[in-house]
Parts: structure tokens; C-alpha cells; sequence
């Protein structure tokens, strides 16, 4: 197997797909991902189906299109998306977008490209959750590349650089599409807001013509709307914690969301496609220094991504119970209303000092993204 500079972070080759199903049709955990994935076969059926499996693209048809099915009809009301028609299949792209859950955006994207006749992305994972050498095996087949956060600064540029200069080879060279989201980690206050620093990171392996930079990496902005937020508590218990004290992750807490995220209903579900930011729309900035057109780009993704957002009844019911009023009072229903109370009722489950605070910080989950419709 030829080396590559990328080995520390890239996904499987096919060539290394036999022995990785090998190891997960062995795993501990397989009769329970056997069950939920293919709950009218048998079990050593589904084991020996994996062991079967000898590439990427069969791992994805065979076990991947059929989880996403699973976690449609289990969890999800409707399933929409916009804009698909204008990807071009024999184009790569870098979808750059908004981030609600660890797993499913990312995954349902995968899946709306597999249905579509589309090549499928690569997927930025973060190096924190490759907990074990099942998360590694499943991750690394279904395409996904290791992203490593944190250290010092000499060790975060080294591997920005790496990440820039991966994420180019892979769309220029292997000519295969990259999903990453707008910021490190997913939004957890309900406001999509893309990091400046991941733009500059786009730009790092190529310094010397930022407009080029950016244009032969084809982005293209995504937004994924959930009716309901994916760990909308969980994710309200740790804003809640981390206003009194540094929030620190506890053991198995990423697994834990990644599958409240795959459970806990969803209802209607919407992925929309902003326009490429091609070549010509870039010149518009190239008059700007590095750091602004930076700052102008990443102004560019937040209109196009927030843009996109789909509104739901819940958004409009958190902004109004949020600020007091009835000013979306048309946008919903009492039934749905009543739907969002039971389901904010659910705080009082928690002991914590000021219920009041969790509250607020839960409602502002659901209630950010009607502030969209004032950009």
C-alpha cells in the first residue's frame, strides 16, 4: 500500500475496508447496531453481510443507506432538501455547514447524494470521537478524516496546515467532495455562526492567491433545519453548567449525544444548498488584505447558510414564550404550542439552582434562529 503524507488523518482505502469489517462484525457492540439497523434479520445474517463488504461504496449501500433509512422512518416526520439540482455530479465541492448534530448532518447529507447519483463527501471528524476502534472503523469507512483540535499554538498550526492541504489534495486530486462544519464543534446556542479561522484555514495551503484559493475548492453553503433540535436538553444542561463554572466533558458524554442524536425525534428535517462561491463572486474582495476578505467570506457564508434556515412552529413559539409575547402568535398552532411546553416541562426533571436560567438558555436554543429573518 503506497504511503501518503495524509496516512495520520485520511479515511480506509478499499484495500484496508475487508479486515475493518472483519473487526466490527466481531465487535461487542454489533448485535445491538445489528438490531436497530436490520430489526427483521437474523443476526448472524447481518454479521455475515458485513463480512462481506470489500469497499467504501458497498460499506455505504450495504450498511450506512440503510442506517440513515433506519433513523428516517424512526425519528424523522419529513425529509426535504433545495438546491440539489444545482450541484453539478461530475463536480467535487466543499460543503460548508451549519452544525446541530455530531453524526446526522453529515450523515443525512451523505445519504441525499448516495439516492441522488452523487459521489459521496469526506467528513471531517474530530479527533476526540475516535473514542474506540469501532467509532474508528465505522468512521474511517463511511469516508470520514480525523481532525485534531487543541494543543499548543505551534501544534494547531501544524495541523491547520495539514487539514488545509488534505482538504485541497482531496477535492483537486482524488477528486472527492469534503463536508465540514462552519465552526469547531457543534452550535449549541442555536445561532450559526461561521468561524473566521476556518476560512483562513482553507486558505493556508495556497497563500499566494487568496481568490484562487478558495475558488478551485468549489464551496458550496448547506444548512440543515431540524423542527426539533438533537439534544436540545443535553445541550441546554451544558450551556447552563459552563455560566458557573469551565464545562468539562464527562466520560462517554460524546456517545451519549451521538446517540440521543440518532434517537431522540427529530420531525421534519430540511437540508438547503447555497450557491458555489465561484470565482467570479470572490473578485468582488480582491481588492481587500488577507484578514478582510477573511472577515467578507465568512460574512458571505453566515448570510447564505442563515438564509436557508427553515423556520418551524417551535422557533417561533421559543422566540415568543422567550420574550414574552405573541408576535408570531400566526405562525403556529395551540396543538403545536402545547407540543413545545410538554416538551420544556421536561427541565423540571433537572435539580438545579435557577430553573429560570435553564429555561432561558433552552428556549434560546429554539428561539436564535428567527433573528435570521433580520439579517
Amino acid at each position: 500500500m503506497k504511503e501518503s503524507p495524509f496516512d495520520d488523518i485520511r479515511p480506509y482505502y478499499d484495500e484496508e475496508i475487508p479486515a475493518a469489517m472483519q473487526r466490527i462484525a466481531a465487535s461487542e457492540f454489533f448485535p445491538l447496531l445489528a438490531t436497530y439497523v436490520f430489526p427483521d434479520e437474523e443476526l448472524e445474517s447481518v454479521r455475515e453481510r458485513v463480512r462481506r463488504i470489500r469497499t467504501i461504496r458497498e460499506f455505504q449501500g450495504e450498511v450506512m443507506k440503510p442506517v440513515n433509512e433506519q433513523v428516517i422512518a424512526r425519528s424523522i416526520t419529513s425529509f426535504t432538501h433545495e438546491g440539489l439540482g444545482h450541484l453539478d455530479p461530475s463536480q467535487r465541492y466543499l460543503f460548508v455547514s451549519n452544525h446541530r448534530d455530531i453524526m446526522l448532518d453529515a450523515s443525512l447529507l451523505q445519504y441525499l447524494l448516495f439516492v441522488n447519483g452523487h459521489e459521496t463527501t469526506e467528513i471531517t471528524f474530530g479527533a476526540n470521537l475516535m473514542s474506540s476502534q469501532l467509532v474508528v472503523d465505522i468512521g474511517r469507512a463511511n469516508k470520514m478524516f480525523r481532525i485534531e483540535r487543541g494543543g499548543n499554538m505551534k501544534d494547531f498550526y501544524r495541523s491547520s496546515m495539514h487539514c488545509s492541504e488534505y482538504i485541497r489534495h482531496t477535492i483537486t486530486e482524488k477528486r472527492q467532495s469534503v463536508w465540514i462544519a462552519q465552526r469547531n464543534g457543534r452550535t449549541k446556542d442555536g445561532n450559526d455562526l461561521t468561524d473566521q479561522g476556518i476560512v483562513k484555514m482553507f486558505c493556508m495551503s495556497r497563500p499566494f492567491d487568496k481568490i484562487e484559493a478558495l475558488a478551485e475548492l468549489h464551496i458550496v453553503p448547506m444548512t440543515i433545519s431540524y423542527e426539533w433540535e438533537p439534544c436540545d436538553i443535553l445541550k441546554a444542561l451544558e450551556l447552563y453548567e459552563s455560566r458557573f463554572t469551565r464545562y468539562t466533558k464527562k466520560p462517554g458524554e460524546d456517545l451519549n449525544s451521538i446517540l440521543t442524536g440518532l434517537l431522540q425525534p427529530k420531525g421534519a428535517v430540511h437540508i438547503a444548498f447555497g450557491p458555489c462561491l465561484d470565482e467570479e463572486l470572490l473578485r468582488r474582495y480582491d481588492d481587500c488584505t488577507h484578514n478582510e476578505y477573511h472577515r467578507q467570506v465568512t460574512r458571505l457564508l453566515d448570510r447564505q447558510i442563515r438564509s436557508r434556515y427553515r423556520q418551524s412552529a417551535n422557533n417561533f413559539i421559543a422566540h415568543d414564550l422567550l420574550y414574552g409575547q405573541t408576535r408570531h402568535a400566526d405562525r403556529y398552532t395551540p396543538a403545536q404550542k402545547e407540543a413545545f411546553l410538554d416538551r420544556l416541562g421536561e427541565l423540571s426533571r433537572f435539580d438545579v439552582a435557577d430553573g429560570d436560567l435553564l429555561r432561558d438558555i433552552f428556549l434560546g436554543i429554539y428561539a436564535s434562529p428567527v433573528d435570521y429573518l433580520n439579517d
